[in-house]
Order: C-alpha cells, then structure tokens, then sequence
C-alpha cells in the first residue's frame, strides 16, 4: 500500500513515467492505479482524443506498440491503457524494444494481473529503468484485517473486532470483494459510525450467528449445543458455506491452539504478536486452551487433516456434508 501511494504521489507531484507496467497475483492494487491514472492525467476534456483503452485478448504487443507511438491530439499527453494484459504473456517480450525509448508524450499502462515478469529477463529490466514496474501481492488473511481498517479510517467509518473477523471469513483476502461490500456501507453510514456484527448482517447479508468464526468460538469454549447448530446450518446451506473452507478454519484454529501451548511467554500483546491475531481475539485462546490441553489438541489437528482428505473424496465414499460435519465435532468433543 505504501508503494501505491508513492506512485499517486509521484503522478500528482508532476513525476509521470512513460510506462507504468501493473502485474501480479492480487487484482485489487492493479486496478486501483489504472483508474486513478485513467481519470487524472489527462482533462476531461482531452480524453475522448488522447485516451485510449486496449484489451490483451483483442490487440497484439505490435498494436499498442502503434498505439503509443501516435502522439497526442491538442494536449501534452495521451494516456495508453492496456487491460487484461496477461493474455499477451506468451509475446510481452516484445515490449523492451518499445520499452528502451518509449514515446515521452505517452502514458502507457500495463494491467498484466495474476501474472508476473521474470525478474531476471532483460525486458524486465528495461521496464524498471525507464519507467516503474509494481508487483500487487496477495495479503495473507492475518493481514486482511488491518488493510481493512486502514481503508475504513481513509472513508472515515471504525469497525468492530468481530465484524472485521466476518470479513475475513466470509471473503478471504479477496481485496476487490471486501472494497465493493465496503462500498454499499459508505453509501449507508455516516462519518464516525462504528461498522457491527448486526449492520454487516443487515446489510451484506453475512450472519452473525452463523458463521465460521461462530463456529471456532463455540468449539473453543467447548458448548457442543451450539457449535452443532452452527453446522446444521452450514450443511443446510452448503454453498454459502463450503465444507472444505470450513474444515480449513477450524484446522487453522487448533494449529494456532497448538502454537499458544508451546508459548513460553502467555503476555496478550505476545501471543497475538506470534499467533498473528487481534489482541481482542487473545482471551478466546486463553479459553481454548484450558478446555483442550496440548495432547488433546495434536489428536484433534491429525483428525482435522483426515477429515479433510474425506471432504476432498479421499478414504471415503461420497460422504454428506453433513455428516462429515457431525464427524468433526464428535471427535473434537469426545
């Protein structure tokens, strides 16, 4: 994020470099920079001659190539913007010629997404030495929550702890989902309004109560009542809730348990530096802990993975949702 905005500074500081090449596995970041360079570098009203929008599965290397080349009609600049840039991987090669003496009255934009050069080939190279190259990584989950209190804090919302934890299970690291679902909130709440459990239910549709991290919670604190018709639900709505994410989080809960066991030093602020958790989330380890001691928790953690094996088809015939969840619980519990 840090890079994004050194490279929205740059542009508004006057800094433009001829090509600005976008790649990488997370879509989020590579879309926010072309929009921004597609409605600030050039007026309104010199865009309808000097912008042009291309897409990689329509157009060769060879034609943006022409298309940067041409110079621009009454304006400084032209703004060359290339999406979908990836399926052209097989011939962006051909771009370092181009790329050794780009046009200086173009700006062209690479959206190369899921994709990334070879750091070590020449085009590469030419690429970051005249104009910029940014890599959009992918955030692990355990840094999705503070990405997006740092977006909420720039629209000027707060958001609860726990509705940050809905987020993160319900969409992952997916960056685009989460913005677009922050969105509709904008629309709804004023400045200064704090996000809840309750308004993300009533808004985005996610429950908040029945959910993944209702789910771990009520395992951790050992109420079967609870977590079995938090996964009544999960199998009566087998889409919204996919057995194998499931099975995932709560495998990732009992490593986490595993990992605060081993811990020498229990202070809140360690322990959610090392299981990488919002230090909100600490007391619910605490609790787990004293309810699953460590001998238990490595048997739960070795039953987890065979039970995602069956969820996958592997040592089991066809085995319904349902009762692979039932099977998850019983060997918890007992």
């Amino acid at each position: 994020m840090d890079e994004v905005l050194k490279i929205i500074k740059d542009i508004q500081a006057g800094n433009i470099k001829p090509i600005y090449f976008l790649m990488g596995e997370e879509p989020y970041y590579i879309d926010k920079l072309s929009e921004y360079i597609e409605q600030n570098i050039l007026q309104e009203h010199e865009r309808d001659f000097n912008q042009t929008i291309l897409y990689g599965r329509d157009v060769s290397v060879e034609d943006i190539v022409g298309n940067a080349k041409r110079y621009p009609m009454m304006a400084d600049r032209q703004v060359v913007i290339v999406k979908e840039a990836q399926e052209l991987s097989r011939t962006i090669d051909k771009l370092e010629s181009y790329a050794e003496n780009p046009q200086d009255t173009t700006v062209l934009v690479i959206c190369y997404k899921y994709k990334t050069l070879d750091k070590r080939k020449k085009v590469t190279k030419v690429l970051e030495k005249k104009g910029v190259v940014f890599e959009s990584k992918k955030l692990y989950e355990n840094q999705v929550g503070d990405w997006l209190k740092r977006v909420l804090q720039g629209k000027k919302l707060n958001i609860e702890p726990k509705a940050v934890q809905m987020f993160v299970d319900f969409l992952g690291n997916d960056l685009s989902r989460i913005a677009n679902e922050i969105d509709k909130l904008v629309i709804i709440l004023k400045p200064g309004e704090v996000i809840t459990p309750a308004i993300i239910e009533e808004n985005i549709g996610f429950s908040k109560d029945f959910n993944p991290f209702e789910l771990r919670k009520s395992i951790g604190e050992r109420d079967q009542y609870k977590s079995y018709l938090i996964a009544n639900h999960f199998a009566a709505n087998p889409k919204d809730n996919p057995i194998v994410l499931t099975i995932g989080l709560v495998f990732s809960f009992f490593s986490q348990l595993l990992q605060y066991h081993g811990l020498k030093d229990k202070n809140p602020r360690n322990v959610a530096s090392a299981l990488k958790i919002n230090p909100f989330f600490v007391k619910d380890y605490e609790l787990a802990a004293r309810n699953y001691p460590m001998k238990k928790v490595s048997g739960i953690v070795s039953t987890l993975k065979d039970i995602d094996l069956k969820s996958k088809g592997v040592g089991a015939n066809s085995l319904a949702q349902s009762d692979l969840l039932k099977e998850m619980l019983a060997k918890i519990f007992n």
